[in-house]
C-alpha cells in the first residue's frame, strides 16, 4: 500500500493533483478542500490510499492519516465506494461523522449528496463501533449536525485560488455559479460547482 506521496506539486486539476515523486508525476484524486491546501511548486505531503480494481489502479489523497483512516473505515459499510467515502469527506470532518454515528444524527449524513434517508439510516447502522468517539477537542463544541468544513463559497474560492486563479478570478466565478448552487437541493456539491466555476473561467479568457 502507498501510505503518503511527499513531493512537489506538478498540476492541479478540479478533482486531481499531479505530485512529483522521484521524477515520477503521481496522479492523486483529492476532494476540493483538499485541493484547496495545495500550491502549483510547493511541496506537499499526502495521507494516500490505493484503491485496487480489475481495470484500474487509483490513489486518493488526504490532508493526514485520520481522514485517510476514516476513508478507508468507510467503505466497510455496504453501498459505499471510495467516491461516495471521498464525497462524506468533503462534507464533513473525521470527527464530525464520528459524532453523526455515534448519536444516530440522519441529518449530518443526508447532507453528503447522494446518501437519502434510508441510505443515512443503514449506514449509522452498520458503521456503528466502526469509526470510534471524536477525537478532537472541537466536536463536542460544534453541536450535532454541524459541520466543521467551510461554506462552499469558501471552498469553492479556495480551490480556485489553490489551481492558480487570481483573486478577483475566483471572486467571479464564484458568483457566476451562486444561482446554481442556490437552487440545488440540500447542500451544495462543491466538486460539480467548482467544474462549473472552471468552465465560465474558460469562456471568458
Amino acid at each position: 500500500m502507498i501510505a503518503f506521496v511527499s513531493g512537489p506539486v506538478a498540476a492541479l486539476a478540479p478533482t486531481t493533483a499531479v505530485i512529483e515523486v522521484g521524477g515520477i508525476g503521481m496522479a492523486v484524486q483529492c476532494a476540493p478542500n483538499t485541493l484547496s491546501t495545495l500550491r502549483v511548486g510547493q511541496e506537499a505531503k499526502l495521507a494516500t490510499s490505493l484503491v485496487v480494481r480489475e481495470d484500474s489502479l487509483t490513489l486518493y489523497g488526504f490532508v493526514d492519516d485520520d481522514e485517510r483512516q476514516v476513508f478507508e473505515l468507510l467503505q466497510t459499510a455496504s453501498g459505499v465506494g471510495p467516491r461516495l467515502a471521498q464525497a462524506m469527506l468533503a462534507v464533513h470532518t473525521p470527527d464530525v461523522l464520528r459524532l453523526a454515528v455515534a448519536t444516530g444524527d440522519e441529518k449530518t449524513l443526508t447532507a453528503v449528496p447522494g446518501i437519502g434517508k434510508r441510505g443515512a439510516q443503514k449506514l449509522l447502522l452498520e458503521l456503528k463501533d466502526r469509526l470510534g468517539e471524536p477525537v478532537g477537542a472541537h466536536a463536542a463544541r460544534q453541536g450535532i449536525g454541524t459541520a466543521v468544513t467551510a461554506s462552499w463559497r469558501d471552498q469553492l474560492h479556495a480551490a480556485l485560488i489553490g489551481l492558480g486563479y487570481a483573486t478577483r478570478e475566483a471572486d467571479e466565478a464564484v458568483a457566476a455559479v451562486a444561482p446554481q448552487a442556490e437552487a440545488s437541493k440540500g447542500e451544495p456539491q462543491v466538486g460539480a460547482l467548482l467544474r462549473a466555476a472552471l468552465q465560465t473561467l474558460n469562456r471568458t479568457r
